[in-house]
């Protein structure tokens, strides 16, 4: 299988990763650290799933499949808890949100293709 196939996957998982990435940093820089303890988790979690998955769709792998159905759900779950922040005018979990729904619906859209 080509990873070209993948590309928009591809693209959003890279996207939701950096903005995971960043969530986390700046989270850690929030004056109430523990408060924010399940986002940073959930924002590391999401960002290393995101990662393999773009990893195993350039490889065309068989497995992309599997680990974009993992990346959904992680997605997701990311996003939930950040949309709590962003309601509290956390821009950087706004912005982590978006990122993780848009990652979970191309995630979705690929895993149902193949």
């Amino acid at each position: 299988m080509s990873h070209q196939k993948f590309k928009d996957c591809i693209d959003a998982c890279v996207a939701c990763a950096i903005a995971c990435s960043h969530c986390a940093t700046e989270c850690l820089k929030e004056e109430n650290v523990k408060m924010m303890s399940r986002c940073i988790q959930l924002d590391l979690e999401c960002a290393a799933i995101c990662r393999a998955a773009t990893e195993l769709m350039s490889l065309g792998s068989e497995y992309s499949e599997h680990l974009c159905r993992v990346c959904v759900d992680a997605c997701k779950a990311c996003a939930e808890e950040c949309e709590k922040h962003a309601q509290m005018g956390m821009e950087h979990c706004k912005k982590c949100a978006e990122a993780c729904r848009r990652c979970a619906e191309a995630c979705e859209q690929m895993a149902t293709a193949v």
